[in-house]
């Protein structure tokens, strides 16, 4: 598996806008190899979020990021930020997690 966590930093008020963006993005699971998103909100400073996404592989993650789709989202995304996002790309060495624990 292959992703990346991004750390974003909201507009003053904007937390409620992107969490809704996030949720309204219906082509997410048309995404060739896309696995999960998650955001998380930080303590620190609740302008501040870390989204974490997860691929099948490299490959699938880097071709669905050069497609115009996901150049488009990327924009419209950036219009509820305060500035573009710091990313971490890598691949994912371990995961678990508890069957059916309800999303956000």
């Amino acid at each position: 598996m292959y992703g990346t966590v991004a750390r974003m930093r909201c507009k003053p008020g904007g937390l409620q806008w992107i969490r809704a963006w996030f949720g309204t993005q219906t082509a997410r699971p048309t995404m060739a190899g896309w696995i999960s998103t998650t955001i998380y909100q930080a303590d620190e400073d609740p302008d501040v979020v870390w989204v974490t996404v997860a691929f099948e592989s490299r490959e699938a993650y880097h071709a669905n990021a050069a497609t115009p789709v996901q150049d488009h989202l990327y924009h419209q995304m950036l219009t509820g930020l305060e500035e573009p996002p710091e990313w971490h790309d890598g691949e994912i060495i371990f995961t678990t997690h508890k069957s059916g624990v309800p999303g956000g």
